[in-house]
């Protein structure tokens, strides 16, 4: 092309805009509109009547049909938007489909975030407010904003429409979805973790969970204005990662535990290794010595997997300061108590269980799944001398995340592990706003490690934030 242009559609220029006069392709628009971002539109629900539906549907295909790929590909998000409602209009006009302004902008909407994006999820991705979006089939679509779970009008064409957009999730990580491998874990390009499920294991359609992550990473002094922790507590966790204590951070799915971890972490010396295992990289670790570990499932031949526990042996290789494993779930606790015993204090991970004492026989369960032969009483014994503290959270009844126990290993009385519950939450009543209202009894004992406060000059400061709560 002598003008330099781009073909965008495949077809005759003349047959798709009606005329190389008016082909903005071929020539160079006088002074066009500011181009808004995709992100600015409103995505605009169309008609959902059978004969309406039949046309705009005719009109999307006649579209894709016309578009090339590669020139697609190319173009920026503003500039194709453009195009792509350009294109729309006139084939409007050829095949007598009467759509106002505001259809035109839905339907090219809703073309680019398909080609670009994640089709119907885009808006939501977008939206900052909310935390989870969970997809349940091609009709059903429900997010959770405010710790509130709500069913939004957000709908997918059909399965084949929700499966390709799953596909293209898993294939944006080098991962697999489909008949024979229905499983994903995977994440998304701003670090937003996705499960995915597909049928036969997914009766109703294909499901998408996708966990986002704040853009703006959240720390302590968030999480204090969120309620979720006070400013003791916080200056307690602050002095304990800093002391480079191995720190457990237990709760239920959805209750903050890697939030509260990506928090721990900023208190983690610029100048240390850290080594970070998970099962789909979603750690927001601001230091600039780490190593990012992920595992990987098998193959359709059923080969090439790794676990988290080859990841966590292989990081023992890797001279790290700390290792950090996103979720242990099952026979890497093992491995994870033998690297807190082996010099890489301030180790950290998160586990899934209802309190701080229910996490130590989770803990224990997981290690005998390694089938190392020990008696349960050695296994409590290294778990004693492995974990330092346990950061429990909840998310409660009126959306809120909370931390509700931080309790301290403070070793064994025979059989039995002697827990230390240095902050303990209790709930006092309700506000007229649905908030829960609560209090926090402290314990100021000595605590085990207090040798390790005093190496690092902390105990002071430890036993001043206790004073304060």
């Amino acid at each position: 092309m002598s003008d330099g242009s781009l073909p965008i559609f495949g077809r005759r220029r003349s047959e798709t805009f009606g005329g190389g006069a008016n082909n903005p392709v071929m020539q160079q628009v006088a002074a066009p509109p500011p181009p808004q971002p995709v992100a600015d539109y409103a995505r605009i629900p169309l008609d959902t009547a059978p004969t309406v539906r039949a046309e705009i549907a005719e009109l999307r295909n006649l579209c894709l049909a016309r578009m090339d790929a590669t020139a697609v590909a190319s173009l920026p998000a503003e500039r194709l938007l453009i195009e792509v409602e350009r294109l729309i209009s006139d084939l409007a006009t050829e095949k007598r489909v009467q759509l106002n302004a505001r259809e035109q902008r839905a339907l090219a909407t809703e073309l680019v975030d398909d080609m670009l994006g994640l089709g119907p999820l885009e808006p939501l991705l977008l939206d900052d407010t909310i935390n989870d979006i969970m997809v349940n089939g091609p009709e059903k679509t429900f997010v959770e904003r405010g710790g509130k779970l709500l069913q939004v009008p957000v709908r997918f064409r059909d399965w084949t429409h929700l499966t390709n957009i799953c596909q293209r999730i898993a294939a944006s990580v080098g991962r697999r979805v489909d008949e024979s491998s229905p499983m994903c874990d995977a994440r998304l390009k701003d670090g937003s973790r996705v499960n995915i499920v597909l049928p036969p294991l997914a009766i109703d359609g294909p499901s998408i969970s996708i966990r986002k992550f704040s853009k703006k990473p959240i720390d302590f002094e968030k999480l204090i204005q969120f309620g979720a922790l006070t400013p003791p507590m916080a200056r307690v966790l602050e002095i304990a990662a800093r002391c480079r204590l191995n720190i457990i951070v237990s709760g239920g799915t959805g209750s903050g535990k890697t939030t509260m971890m990506n928090a721990l972490s900023r208190f983690i010396d610029v100048a240390e290794r850290i080594v970070t295992i998970e099962d789909a990289a979603e750690l927001q670790l601001q230091q600039p010595h780490v190593v990012r570990l992920e595992t990987r499932p098998a193959s359709l031949e059923g080969k090439g997997e790794v676990t988290a526990r080859d990841l966590v042996r292989n990081a023992l290789r890797m001279r790290p300061d700390r290792v950090i494993i996103g979720e242990t779930r099952g026979s890497e606790a093992f491995d994870m108590l033998q690297a807190m015993n082996t010099g890489h204090d301030g180790s950290m991970s998160t586990i899934h269980a209802n309190n701080t004492r229910d996490a130590l026989s989770r803990i224990e369960n997981m290690v005998q799944m390694s089938s190392m032969g020990l008696t349960s009483r050695a296994i409590k014994q290294q778990i004693c001398a492995a974990v330092n503290l346990i950061v429990q959270v909840e998310r409660q009844r009126d959306g809120g995340r909370r931390v509700i126990q931080v309790t301290e290993i403070a070793g064994m009385e025979g059989e039995t592990q002697l827990l230390n519950d240095i902050f303990k939450m209790e709930v006092t009543g309700e506000s007229n706003t649905g908030r829960l209202t609560v209090r926090y009894e402290v314990s100021r004992i000595r605590s085990s490690f207090q040798e390790r406060l005093q190496y690092f000059g902390l105990d002071r400061a430890w036993a001043n934030a206790l004073e304060q709560a």
